[in-house]
């Protein structure tokens, strides 16, 4: 074997490990990045050390902030009594994208899935029910994926919320069943935001 290949082989084998990349994709981006100059491989390296270094989760909403409290939840400006539940951090950024909802947000990572042996205790869901513990949130807008997974956790915590005397909603229909949310347009977003229905 090619002893100068070896080094290429594992950059293609890291990469495959990224969900989403399939061979050909890792294979065409490892090309990219050996054809980065050196200047341009340490600047990645840094941003990627970075997020890893200097990034933590919001100790109130669970997304990633340098801070102790991201600047979406420390804004006075936005709606504290509304919290949209998404499955990820790139769910904020893509409803965030529509500039229309004005509200805070909690990140879940994951869905239930008890084939997979996800369980409530396996998602933030004990963080948010602490978030609703003193009756200033009046609204939890469920924006979880259309699927089965998604709606297992979307009725789990509307049930579980529901003695809390909070009401919870789900986005309407405009973003396709098995679909995500960073996937839809902003108008199909907003859209599925305003229409959002009581569970």
């Amino acid at each position: 074997m090619d002893r100068t290949a070896v080094p290429l082989e594992v950059l293609i084998d890291e990469l495959k490990r990224l969900p989403g990349l399939g061979e050909k994709t890792a294979t065409r981006l490892a090309y990219q990045l050996m054809n980065l100059s050196e200047e341009q491989t340490g600047q990645l390296i840094s941003a990627i050390q970075g997020v890893h270094t200097r990034l933590n989760r919001c100790r109130l909403c669970q997304n990633y902030t340098e801070g102790e409290i991201c600047p979406i939840c420390a804004d006075k400006a936005r709606d504290h009594a509304t919290i949209c539940v998404v499955e990820t951090s790139q769910d904020v950024q893509a409803i965030e994208r529509t500039r229309e909802y004005r509200g805070l947000y909690h990140v879940l990572y994951g869905l239930l899935n008890p084939v997979k042996g996800v369980g409530s205790e396996d998602l933030t869901i004990r963080a948010l029910l602490d978030r609703l513990a003193d009756d200033t949130v009046k609204e939890v807008i469920l924006a979880l994926p259309p699927s089965v997974e998604g709606d297992a956790t979307s009725l789990y915590i509307a049930r579980t919320i529901k003695p809390l005397g909070v009401r919870a909603t789900r986005l309407a229909s405009g973003v396709p069943a098995g679909s995500r949310l960073e996937q839809a347009d902003r108008q199909t977003i907003y859209r599925a935001l305003e229409g959002r229905r009581e569970m």
